[in-house]
């Protein structure tokens, strides 16, 4: 099993969640997050005054799924998130060890 975490724009949330229903993937935590990678942040200008916004919103999508699933699933965020500007967002695929469903204890990908 994998367990993908993208970090994406919020607004690319729901897309991204109706790509994921479309291909078979129903559970997925999000989570709100704020950061920035080379995007840097930006400045604004509130009541006269200049500021620096270092972290911008974003959310994190977090899916674990069984290996056969993966290449679809990374191609479903992709797709679903990009706009082609910069701050798109990132994708992290790691090894998941084990799931455990603690209402039912069932275990491995019946637990997903």
């Amino acid at each position: 099993m994998k367990k993908i975490e993208a970090i994406i724009k919020p607004f690319k949330l729901d897309e991204v969640k109706d790509a994921l229903h479309e291909i078979g993937l129903q559970g997925l935590t999000v989570i709100e997050a704020k950061g920035f990678g080379r995007q840097k942040g930006h400045t604004e200008l509130y009541r006269g005054a200049e500021y620096v916004v270092d972290f911008l919103p974003k959310v994190k999508i977090e899916v674990v799924c069984a290996d056969d699933m993966l290449e679809r699933a990374v191609e479903a965020i992709t797709a679903a998130a990009r706009t082609g500007r910069i701050g798109d967002g990132k994708i992290f695929v790691s090894d998941i060890a084990e799931v455990i469903r603690i209402r039912t204890g069932e275990r491995g990908e019946d637990a997903v």
